[in-house]
Formats: structure tokens, sequence, C-alpha cells
């Protein structure tokens, strides 16, 4: 009989040892989880951090106000609202054409751009993957970076993204997906082709000419007249700013 009260007696310490342990780890929990996300309970505290991180649209290096002063004494007609608004432009006919498979939907661009843009698409679909964009929401774009080289000008702008798009699992459609926003950031590159001999021998730098007035692609440098729409060029095929690249910031 001795024995097992003594036994009763270990089981019953151990368990109020055990007991006391957990309410202090709780408790330690609940501090944590108060301090790290302002509630007591921490799964919710990690789901209101997630649905924060969803929403809130990422920041931007925004450096136009260094920038730009610099860019329009090198180029007194640039015209910084207006080309923002065609960076925008191509991000979003970029995201567009990776959402439906379709390098046709992308604005303008570089034969660089645009093959960078089918190796995407081809890419994903040799996997057997697919990546959707939906309401595309662009928050804010800032020049990023000014950069002059020999014959060669670039500006990056810097967006940052929102859209929606379905949870996936391996990147494939799987039955009741449902959709979440995602907050992301891109680079825009628009560059600036100043010296002919430089732009004759960028053929592997994806370098494209277009006409200013139908798009079409000009079929050698130098040319005055569009073969397509018979407008005048002016030399715009070596002067002229053309979307180089569009990359995820991560």
């Amino acid at each position: 009989m001795t024995g097992v009260i003594i036994v009763l007696t270990l089981v019953l310490a151990v368990m109020g040892t055990g007991y006391y342990a957990y309410r202090r780890v709780r408790k330690r929990v609940r501090e944590f989880s108060h301090m790290a996300f302002g509630t007591e309970d921490i799964m919710q505290g990690l789901r209101n951090a997630e649905l924060e991180s969803e929403t809130t649209p990422k920041s931007v290096s925004g450096a136009t106000s260094i920038y730009l002063p610099r860019i329009m004494r090198d180029f007194p007609d640039f015209h910084y609202d207006e080309m923002k608004r065609r960076a925008e432009t191509v991000l979003l006919s970029f995201l567009r054409s990776v959402d439906g498979a379709d390098p046709s939907l992308l604005t303008e661009g570089t034969e660089e751009l645009k093959a960078k843009l089918k190796m995407r698409i081809e890419m994903l679909r040799d996997a057997g993957r697919e990546e959707h964009f939906d309401n595309i929401k662009i928050h804010r774009t800032e020049i990023r970076t000014y950069r002059k080289e020999k014959g060669r000008c670039s500006i990056v702008f810097q967006s940052a993204v929102q859209y929606s798009c379905p949870q996936k699992q391996d990147g494939r459609p799987q039955e009741g997906d449902v959709c979440r926003l995602c907050q992301s950031r891109y680079d825009v590159e628009v560059i600036y082709i100043q010296d002919r001999e430089l732009a004759e021998n960028a053929a592997d730098a994806g370098l494209a000419m277009n006409c200013p007035n139908c798009g079409a692609p000009l079929p050698e440098l130098g040319a005055k007249i569009c073969p397509y729409c018979d407008s005048p060029l002016v030399e715009f095929n070596i002067r002229t700013w053309n979307f180089s690249d569009v990359s995820e910031v991560k």
C-alpha cells in the first residue's frame, strides 16, 4: 500500500511539474505573440501577419529626385511622365503575356526582351507549369537608377505591383484553387543608343528598331522612311528609347 502511495505521489508530482511548465511556456508564447503580433493567439497573429504581407505594397528604390535632374540635363526633351507611363504599360503587357502564354501581347521592346519573354513562356510550357497575374495593380513607380556608358544610356524604373493568383501545387492548376493577393517589385529598363557604330554592333545585345508611328520593326539602321506606313523616321531608329528588360526584384 505504501508503494502505491509513493508511486501516485510521484505521478502527481510529475503531472504538477509538467502542468507548471506548460503554463510557463504558454505564458511565454502569449507574451511573445502579443509583443510580435499584438495578439495573445500566436496562430491568429501569424494569420494577421500573412494577411498584412498580402495587402501591404512593397517599397521601391525611389531615386527619382536624384536622377531626374541628371537625365534632364542630358536629355532636355525627356518627358518623365510619358516615359513612366510607357514603362508601366510595358510591365503590364509583359505580365499579361506570361499569364496568357502569348508573346504578342507585349506592347514594345527590344528583341532581347521579346526573346526573354518567349523563353519564359516556353520553359513554363515544357515544365507543365503556369503563371497567372490577375487584377494587376501598380501602386508606385520610381526611377531606381540611371547609367551612362559609351554610346548608351539606360534608366531603370522600379514598380511596386499587386496581383491576385491562384494557390497551386507545383505550379499546376488544382480543383478548388483559392486566389490570394501577391505583392512584388519589378524593374523595367529602357535604353538609349547614341552611337551609330555601337548600335550597328549591338545585334548580340538584342537592339530592336521600331517605327514610332505604326510600331513595325525596321529592316535596317539609318532608314529614313518606314516601309510599312511611309512615316518619316529622322534617325529615330538610332536616337530613341527602347525597353530592353523586365525582371522581378526579390
